[in-house]
């Protein structure tokens, strides 16, 4: 049995304003981590009021752990010849998460296609050298349900098993919300699987 593969590679901080200069034509790079298309919607938005005056603002995401999503955006130039170059660098690295954004002002001097795709694919390949890139465990999130007396029984096992507590609700039913790297949550299922007026339930929203 192969074993479960729970890390990916990320951006620890956003990378910003790397400048890359082709035939008078200005680019501009940014990288920041991103999970959601909210998130990646605001970035945009900021780096447009940032670069109001621009010709271009291109950019490719990857979103995404199991299901991964991603997105190229040409915003105007020519049919993959930015947000095409900028997904493959993305990729290139390895990364999920990750938004790259280029900037362009043109300077006069039409690139053509080829000349376009070297400056997108190098602006973002000089921008992801200056990133941080973390590696991160996939989590899977459970909720331990049980009755007050059953207290200590579910902390000592916590503690035996070192089990990361998120969040916890302690009334006449308690509830100890917990993540697990994804490659110990079948054993963490079997700890809590045959205990008495003790259940564990998996949590939906965990990451894809």
């Amino acid at each position: 049995m192969s074993e479960i593969q729970d890390t990916y590679k990320t951006l620890s901080h956003p990378v910003t304003e790397i400048i890359f200069k082709e035939k008078n034509s200005k680019f501009i790079g940014f990288a920041y981590p991103v999970q959601t298309e909210e998130e990646i919607k605001l970035k945009l938005e900021e780096v447009k009021k940032l670069h109001y005056s621009a010709r271009h603002w291109c950019y490719a995401y990857q979103i995404g752990i199991e299901k991964i999503k991603t997105r190229a955006n040409d915003d105007g130039e020519p049919n993959n010849s930015a947000g095409m170059p900028l997904l493959g660098q993305i990729q290139s690295f390895g990364l999920t998460n990750v938004l790259v954004i280029v900037v362009r002002y043109f300077g006069g001097v039409k690139l053509g296609v080829g000349g376009l795709v070297s400056a997108y694919k190098t602006t973002a390949q000089q921008t992801l050298l200056e990133a941080q890139i973390e590696e991160k465990f996939r989590m899977i999130d459970f909720v331990i349900q049980f009755g007050y007396p059953n207290m200590n029984k579910v902390m000592r096992l916590i503690k035996e098993k070192n089990l990361t507590i998120r969040h916890q609700e302690m009334n006449e039913t308690c509830q100890i919300y917990i993540s697990v790297r994804k490659k110990h949550a079948q054993n963490t299922i079997e700890l809590f699987e045959n205990l008495h007026e003790i259940t564990l339930k998996k949590i939906d929203n965990s990451q894809d």
